[in-house]
Protein backbone atom coordinates (compact mmCIF):
# COMPACT_ATOMS: atom_id res chain seq x y z
CA UNK A 1 0.00 0.00 0.00
CA UNK A 2 1.54 3.56 -0.98
CA UNK A 3 1.26 5.91 1.57
CA UNK A 4 -0.71 9.36 1.02
CA UNK A 5 2.16 11.54 2.19
CA UNK A 6 4.26 9.99 -0.80
CA UNK A 7 1.68 9.78 -3.08
CA UNK A 8 2.08 11.58 -6.29
CA UNK A 9 -0.32 11.80 -9.36
CA UNK A 10 1.97 10.93 -12.72
CA UNK A 11 1.43 11.58 -16.21
CA UNK A 12 2.58 8.53 -17.43
CA UNK A 13 -0.71 6.85 -15.51
CA UNK A 14 -2.92 9.62 -15.89
CA UNK A 15 -2.68 10.68 -19.36
CA UNK A 16 -3.13 7.07 -21.27
CA UNK A 17 -6.37 7.51 -19.06
CA UNK A 18 -7.69 10.76 -19.98
CA UNK A 19 -6.86 9.22 -23.57
CA UNK A 20 -9.24 6.58 -22.81
CA UNK A 21 -12.14 8.15 -21.13
CA UNK A 22 -12.57 11.52 -23.18
CA UNK A 23 -15.08 10.16 -25.45
CA UNK A 24 -16.96 9.48 -22.73
CA UNK A 25 -17.34 12.63 -21.07
CA UNK A 26 -17.31 14.34 -24.70
CA UNK A 27 -20.51 12.06 -24.86
CA UNK A 28 -22.53 11.24 -21.49
CA UNK A 29 -26.03 12.81 -20.72
CA UNK A 30 -27.47 14.70 -19.68
CA UNK A 31 -23.95 16.73 -19.65
CA UNK A 32 -20.64 16.15 -19.96
CA UNK A 33 -19.19 13.95 -16.61
CA UNK A 34 -17.74 10.41 -16.38
CA UNK A 35 -17.39 8.41 -13.59
CA UNK A 36 -14.08 6.59 -12.32
CA UNK A 37 -14.33 4.02 -9.94
CA UNK A 38 -10.91 2.96 -7.49
CA UNK A 39 -8.92 5.91 -8.65
CA UNK A 40 -6.47 6.31 -6.34
CA UNK A 41 -3.72 3.53 -5.09
CA UNK A 42 -4.96 1.23 -2.08
CA UNK A 43 -4.10 3.08 1.27
CA UNK A 44 -3.86 6.53 0.15
CA UNK A 45 -7.22 7.43 1.45
CA UNK A 46 -6.94 5.84 4.62
CA UNK A 47 -4.99 8.31 6.85
CA UNK A 48 -7.42 10.87 4.69
CA UNK A 49 -10.17 9.32 6.33
CA UNK A 50 -8.44 8.42 9.94
CA UNK A 51 -8.33 12.10 10.03
CA UNK A 52 -11.77 13.63 8.68
CA UNK A 53 -12.94 16.18 11.14
CA UNK A 54 -15.99 15.51 13.00
CA UNK A 55 -18.56 18.51 13.18
CA UNK A 56 -17.38 18.60 16.67
CA UNK A 57 -14.09 18.77 16.23
CA UNK A 58 -13.00 21.60 14.03
CA UNK A 59 -15.26 25.05 12.68
CA UNK A 60 -17.70 23.50 9.66
CA UNK A 61 -19.56 25.87 7.70
CA UNK A 62 -23.39 24.80 8.58
CA UNK A 63 -26.41 24.95 5.43
CA UNK A 64 -29.35 24.38 6.90
CA UNK A 65 -32.07 25.35 5.20
CA UNK A 66 -35.49 23.93 3.03
CA UNK A 67 -32.61 23.37 -0.24
CA UNK A 68 -29.46 22.35 1.55
CA UNK A 69 -28.44 20.40 5.15
CA UNK A 70 -25.04 20.08 4.76
CA UNK A 71 -21.27 21.02 6.10
CA UNK A 72 -18.45 22.27 4.42
CA UNK A 73 -14.67 23.02 5.13
CA UNK A 74 -12.04 24.86 3.21
CA UNK A 75 -9.83 26.15 5.78
CA UNK A 76 -6.98 23.99 5.16
CA UNK A 77 -5.39 24.76 8.08
CA UNK A 78 -8.52 22.80 9.79
CA UNK A 79 -7.39 19.64 8.09
CA UNK A 80 -4.93 16.91 8.89
CA UNK A 81 -1.24 16.85 7.22
CA UNK A 82 -2.37 13.86 4.58
CA UNK A 83 -6.01 15.48 3.75
CA UNK A 84 -3.66 18.66 3.18
CA UNK A 85 -1.15 17.17 0.77
CA UNK A 86 -3.78 14.81 -1.56
CA UNK A 87 -6.21 18.39 -1.73
CA UNK A 88 -1.99 20.04 -2.68
CA UNK A 89 -2.20 16.80 -5.86
CA UNK A 90 -5.84 17.84 -6.90
CA UNK A 91 -4.78 21.64 -6.93
CA UNK A 92 -0.77 20.12 -8.97
CA UNK A 93 0.00 20.77 -12.32
CA UNK A 94 -0.07 16.78 -13.24
CA UNK A 95 -3.68 16.54 -12.08
CA UNK A 96 -4.49 19.81 -14.13
CA UNK A 97 -2.86 18.44 -17.44
CA UNK A 98 -4.57 14.90 -16.82
CA UNK A 99 -7.82 17.51 -16.80
CA UNK A 100 -7.13 19.64 -19.78
CA UNK A 101 -6.19 16.20 -21.60
CA UNK A 102 -9.32 14.59 -20.55
CA UNK A 103 -11.89 17.25 -21.13
CA UNK A 104 -10.54 19.24 -23.84
CA UNK A 105 -10.23 22.63 -21.83
CA UNK A 106 -7.34 24.16 -22.01
CA UNK A 107 -5.58 26.78 -19.71
CA UNK A 108 -7.32 25.49 -16.80
CA UNK A 109 -6.54 26.92 -13.23
CA UNK A 110 -6.89 25.48 -9.78
CA UNK A 111 -8.61 27.41 -6.58
CA UNK A 112 -6.01 27.44 -3.42
CA UNK A 113 -8.83 28.85 -1.75
CA UNK A 114 -11.33 25.99 -2.26
CA UNK A 115 -14.54 28.56 -2.67
CA UNK A 116 -17.20 26.15 -2.06
CA UNK A 117 -15.08 23.08 -2.02
CA UNK A 118 -12.36 21.33 -0.08
CA UNK A 119 -14.56 18.82 2.62
CA UNK A 120 -17.78 18.38 2.39
CA UNK A 121 -19.99 16.02 4.57
CA UNK A 122 -23.82 15.32 4.97
CA UNK A 123 -25.27 13.95 8.28
CA UNK A 124 -28.51 11.62 8.41
CA UNK A 125 -31.39 13.46 7.17
CA UNK A 126 -28.97 15.74 4.83
CA UNK A 127 -29.50 16.46 1.32
CA UNK A 128 -28.57 19.04 -1.25
CA UNK A 129 -31.27 19.91 -3.57
CA UNK A 130 -30.91 19.99 -7.47
CA UNK A 131 -28.78 22.68 -8.42
CA UNK A 132 -26.32 24.67 -10.88
CA UNK A 133 -22.96 25.73 -9.26
CA UNK A 134 -22.00 29.24 -8.83
CA UNK A 135 -20.36 30.18 -12.43
CA UNK A 136 -17.81 32.95 -11.38
CA UNK A 137 -14.77 32.49 -8.89
CA UNK A 138 -15.56 36.25 -6.83
CA UNK A 139 -11.83 36.18 -5.38
CA UNK A 140 -9.92 34.90 -8.68
CA UNK A 141 -12.65 36.31 -11.33
CA UNK A 142 -12.59 33.18 -13.35
CA UNK A 143 -14.99 30.82 -14.95
CA UNK A 144 -15.87 28.05 -13.02
CA UNK A 145 -15.37 25.25 -15.93
CA UNK A 146 -15.20 21.51 -13.87
CA UNK A 147 -16.66 19.61 -10.77
CA UNK A 148 -14.54 16.90 -9.53
CA UNK A 149 -16.23 14.69 -6.74
CA UNK A 150 -13.90 12.55 -4.90
CA UNK A 151 -16.20 9.88 -2.64
CA UNK A 152 -14.84 8.27 1.37
CA UNK A 153 -17.50 6.56 2.75
CA UNK A 154 -16.45 2.61 2.96
CA UNK A 155 -18.81 0.16 2.71
CA UNK A 156 -21.79 2.33 1.73
CA UNK A 157 -24.72 0.52 1.00
CA UNK A 158 -27.22 1.51 -1.71
CA UNK A 159 -29.76 1.45 1.24
CA UNK A 160 -28.33 4.22 2.89
CA UNK A 161 -29.27 6.81 -0.04
CA UNK A 162 -27.07 9.89 -1.02
CA UNK A 163 -26.70 9.10 -4.59
CA UNK A 164 -25.74 11.86 -6.89
CA UNK A 165 -27.76 12.67 -9.29
CA UNK A 166 -27.64 14.02 -13.02
CA UNK A 167 -31.22 15.71 -13.93
CA UNK A 168 -32.13 16.30 -17.89
CA UNK A 169 -31.92 20.44 -18.87
CA UNK A 170 -35.53 20.70 -18.17
CA UNK A 171 -35.57 18.96 -15.12
CA UNK A 172 -38.02 16.18 -16.61
CA UNK A 173 -36.02 12.86 -15.60
CA UNK A 174 -33.12 11.88 -14.05
CA UNK A 175 -31.08 10.74 -15.85
CA UNK A 176 -28.15 8.88 -13.36
CA UNK A 177 -28.04 8.21 -9.60
CA UNK A 178 -24.16 7.43 -8.84
CA UNK A 179 -24.12 6.17 -5.49
CA UNK A 180 -20.96 7.94 -3.42
CA UNK A 181 -18.97 4.89 -2.54
CA UNK A 182 -15.23 4.86 -1.34
CA UNK A 183 -12.40 5.88 -3.87
CA UNK A 184 -15.29 6.90 -6.70
CA UNK A 185 -14.36 10.30 -8.83
CA UNK A 186 -16.91 11.61 -10.84
CA UNK A 187 -16.14 14.62 -13.19
CA UNK A 188 -18.26 16.80 -14.91
CA UNK A 189 -18.52 20.27 -16.60
CA UNK A 190 -19.74 23.47 -14.92
CA UNK A 191 -22.39 24.73 -17.03
CA UNK A 192 -25.90 26.41 -16.73
CA UNK A 193 -27.65 22.90 -17.51
CA UNK A 194 -25.66 20.81 -15.31
CA UNK A 195 -28.43 20.26 -13.57
CA UNK A 196 -27.52 18.03 -10.11
CA UNK A 197 -27.57 17.31 -6.57
CA UNK A 198 -28.56 14.59 -3.28
CA UNK A 199 -31.89 15.93 -3.18
CA UNK A 200 -33.33 13.30 -1.14
CA UNK A 201 -32.99 13.08 2.93
CA UNK A 202 -29.77 10.46 3.60
CA UNK A 203 -30.51 7.29 5.17
CA UNK A 204 -27.47 5.78 6.69
CA UNK A 205 -26.84 4.94 9.96
CA UNK A 206 -26.68 7.91 12.70
CA UNK A 207 -22.90 6.96 13.21
CA UNK A 208 -22.33 7.59 9.70
CA UNK A 209 -22.01 10.24 7.13
CA UNK A 210 -21.50 11.23 3.63
CA UNK A 211 -17.83 12.49 2.74
CA UNK A 212 -16.80 13.69 0.03
CA UNK A 213 -13.66 16.26 -1.73
CA UNK A 214 -14.65 18.78 -3.42
CA UNK A 215 -12.11 19.97 -6.11
CA UNK A 216 -13.18 22.80 -8.70
CA UNK A 217 -11.32 23.82 -11.51
CA UNK A 218 -11.70 27.88 -13.67
CA UNK A 219 -10.47 29.63 -16.60
CA UNK A 220 -9.98 33.04 -17.71
CA UNK A 221 -12.97 33.01 -20.04
CA UNK A 222 -15.39 30.17 -21.88
CA UNK A 223 -17.11 29.27 -25.09
CA UNK A 224 -19.53 31.54 -26.62
CA UNK A 225 -22.68 28.94 -26.20
CA UNK A 226 -21.69 28.66 -22.40
CA UNK A 227 -21.35 32.00 -21.46
CA UNK A 228 -24.75 33.33 -18.90
CA UNK A 229 -24.79 36.39 -16.55
CA UNK A 230 -22.69 35.78 -13.34
CA UNK A 231 -24.83 33.92 -11.09
CA UNK A 232 -24.34 32.14 -7.14
CA UNK A 233 -25.96 28.21 -7.12
CA UNK A 234 -29.31 28.31 -8.45
CA UNK A 235 -31.73 25.83 -7.07
CA UNK A 236 -33.90 23.20 -9.35
CA UNK A 237 -37.15 22.14 -8.95
CA UNK A 238 -37.80 18.13 -9.03
CA UNK A 239 -41.37 17.59 -10.52
CA UNK A 240 -43.89 17.86 -7.83
CA UNK A 241 -41.34 19.20 -5.40
CA UNK A 242 -41.73 21.98 -3.04
CA UNK A 243 -39.53 23.60 -0.58
CA UNK A 244 -40.68 24.10 2.97
CA UNK A 245 -37.83 24.74 5.82
CA UNK A 246 -39.08 22.66 9.10
CA UNK A 247 -37.99 24.78 11.79
CA UNK A 248 -38.52 22.22 14.34
CA UNK A 249 -36.10 20.06 12.19
CA UNK A 250 -33.66 22.49 12.43
CA UNK A 251 -33.61 23.07 16.17
CA UNK A 252 -32.83 19.21 16.89
CA UNK A 253 -30.23 19.12 13.82
CA UNK A 254 -28.16 21.61 15.63
CA UNK A 255 -29.27 21.63 19.51
CA UNK A 256 -26.79 19.39 21.53
CA UNK A 257 -29.04 16.34 22.69
CA UNK A 258 -28.77 17.36 26.33
CA UNK A 259 -30.74 20.32 25.45
CA UNK A 260 -33.03 18.71 23.65
CA UNK A 261 -33.37 16.26 26.61
CA UNK A 262 -34.13 19.60 28.81
CA UNK A 263 -36.80 20.98 27.00
CA UNK A 264 -38.73 17.48 26.65
CA UNK A 265 -38.62 17.58 30.16
CA UNK A 266 -40.01 21.44 30.35
CA UNK A 267 -43.05 20.61 27.96
CA UNK A 268 -43.85 17.26 29.64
Amino acid sequence: MQDVKEFTFRREDLLPLADRLRPQFQQASPFRHVVIDDFLPPGVLDPVLAEFPEPRDVEWQQFDSAKEVKLALADTERMGPATRHLLAEFNGQVFVDFLERLTGIEQLVSDPHYEGGGLHQIRPGGFLKVHVDFNRHRRLNLDRRLNGLLYLNKDWEEGYGGHLQLWNKDMSKCEHAILPVFNRFVLFATTDDANHGHPDPLTCPEDRARRSMALYYYSNGRPAEEITDDHTTVFKQRPGESWKSNLRQVAKRWTPPALLDLASRRKD
